[in-house]
């Protein structure tokens, strides 16, 4: 099976890419082939068009909060409130989140979705910093323009399959909060390289089939890509990927996504996220 991890940006280019990490799955077994980079919306677009079968865990959300589109009074289907979103186009969904927020008291500006607060995550209204809520509507849109399944979003009859992929919390399993990698070449220091190294020692040792039930295959050529990549946006396409790979691992047991979750405000494939703590 063709398994891909994709590190995505709300605003692609040769500089900032969406980078891709391709592997193969036989049984337990993943194996790293490439990593390449889509410099441009119209590659990752392609990409969304290429042949199946393949399985894809793409590091952006696909969904909103409940509260928030309850609130908006957007359609409260998936379909529904992103098809919304996309015609309203990015200025105005921006302007519309950044009006709700201004509106509201603090604490109450970024709703969390039930698997973001499960995973840690960031709200995907965030638009500044980590600009969470932009990543959503650049992708989110796309996904909905396009005929593969999106699980649990909008589940179809399609051999292409993607996912939420959330590269952290891989990381996390072993290195904790500690950071690994920056855009800023300030601090894109030695410690950091030293924790990608360590990070990518412990993916190919043992842990990594006791944490996800795969063993991973990377050549040291391509070790070393995922290791020098400062800014870490190849480790992280490759942490999605083996969340990709642990996913189709459950397709059996509904790719490991909970049953009893909201399907139309997404969720974050890992073995942290079996079950749905409503």
């Amino acid at each position: 099976m063709k398994i891909f991890g994709i590190d995505f940006t709300s605003a692609p280019s040769r500089k900032k890419p969406i980078t891709c990490a391709a592997c193969n799955m036989q049984e337990a077994l993943l194996s790293v082939n490439d990593c390449f980079k889509f410099p441009s919306f119209d590659e990752f677009d392609a990409f969304l068009h290429s042949n199946g079968p393949w399985i894809a865990a793409l590091d952006f959300p696909f969904g909103q909060p409940a509260k928030l589109v309850l609130n908006l009074g957007w359609p409260q289907t998936w379909e529904g409130y992103v098809q919304v979103t996309a015609s309203m186009g990015k200025t105005l969904f921006e302007d519309a989140l950044t009006h709700y927020q201004a509106n509201r008291s603090v604490g109450d500006k970024q709703h969390l979705r039930v698997t973001d607060a499960q995973a840690g995550a960031r709200s995907p209204m965030m638009l500044h910093r980590v600009p969470v809520g932009k990543m959503f509507f650049q992708g989110a849109t796309r996904l909905l323009a396009s005929d593969v399944s999106v699980l649990p979003c909008r589940p179809t009859s399609d051999n292409r399959i993607v996912v939420e992929g959330y590269p952290a919390l891989v990381a996390r399993k072993w290195i904790d909060k500690r950071s690994y990698k920056s855009d800023e070449q300030s601090k894109q220091t030695a410690d950091k390289l030293l924790i990608r190294q360590y990070l990518i020692f412990k993916l190919r040792s043992r842990e990594l089939l006791d944490k996800y039930g795969i063993t991973l295959e990377l050549p040291s050529k391509m070790a070393d890509i995922f290791i020098q990549d400062p800014t870490g946006d190849s480790l992280d396409a490759l942490l999605c990927a083996i969340q990709a790979a642990w996913t189709y691992a459950q397709r059996d047991h509904n790719f490991g996504i909970p049953t009893d979750c909201n399907k139309d405000e997404g969720w974050i494939v890992d073995p942290l996220s079996r079950t749905c703590q409503l």
